[in-house]
């Protein structure tokens, strides 16, 4: 079954600082070229500039103040320990890079919305995304005949929380489909088509004890790809 032929892709925006603040550095190295065809204004322009470098700065002085604080928790080992070479070398205060202009909280959420003024722009082209690095990687589709949900299923309170999540693969599933066996001969009947990790089945609790069971399967569409899970029970009732 061919399923989702469009390749989505990653999110653009890293997640790790060092990483995050080259892509800010990217973005601004080579936007002069091209904020014209893309209709960006000079303040959008100096203002993600100067975005850039205080997200640099505070990069530079957090690795700076981490490399410091290994030193010291390594020389108050060896003064308390005895351990090592001592009576020298004690960690000497660092020199920060010189201070750039402080800017408003919230870096990370201007980039997103002034990236997004450049894909909706009408003078954009993929190159250009390219150059100014806010194209996402394309994610590569996961084998769907091995996919294998697993349930994580818990009483709260009057309630069962059935943990679930896309292990990862949420970009090219759609849904799952959760099952219940309560017990009661019926054998497993459908809970839900469920969209977002983790639900709660709020059925009422027996008046006697009885093993809930659980399991699933990803769907696509209308159609269910990959295995069940393993079924996952619980306690419930008085």
């Amino acid at each position: 079954m061919e399923t989702n032929t469009i390749m989505p892709k990653e999110d653009p925006i890293k997640d790790n600082n060092a990483e995050f603040s080259g892509q800010l550095q990217t973005f601004k190295n080579n936007v002069t070229d091209y904020s014209a065809v893309l209709g960006l204004s000079a303040g959008a322009v100096s203002g993600q500039a100067a975005d850039a470098d205080y997200i640099q700065y505070c990069v530079l002085c957090q690795n700076i103040a981490l490399l410091y604080g290994r030193q010291w928790t390594a020389w108050l080992r060896g003064v308390r320990s005895g351990h090592g070479v001592a009576g020298s070398g004690a960690p000497v205060a660092p020199t920060l890079p010189t201070a750039v202009p402080a800017v408003s909280w919230g870096v990370e959420a201007r980039f997103r919305a002034l990236r997004q003024n450049v894909l909706d722009s009408s003078g954009y082209n993929p190159p250009i995304g390219e150059a100014l690095g806010v194209i996402g990687a394309e994610m590569t589709r996961p084998d769907f005949g091995a996919l294998k949900p697993r349930l994580k299923p818990k009483v709260s309170g009057n309630a069962v929380l059935v943990g679930w999540s896309w292990d990862g693969n949420g970009a090219f599933l759609d849904m799952i489909r959760l099952e219940v066996d309560r017990g009661d001969g019926k054998g497993f009947v459908l809970l839900a088509m469920d969209t977002t990790p983790n639900y709660t089945d709020t059925a009422p609790f027996p008046a006697t004890p009885a093993k809930w069971t659980y399991r699933a399967m990803y769907y696509v569409g209308d159609n269910g790809v990959g295995q069940w899970s393993d079924p996952a029970s619980v306690m419930v009732g008085a």
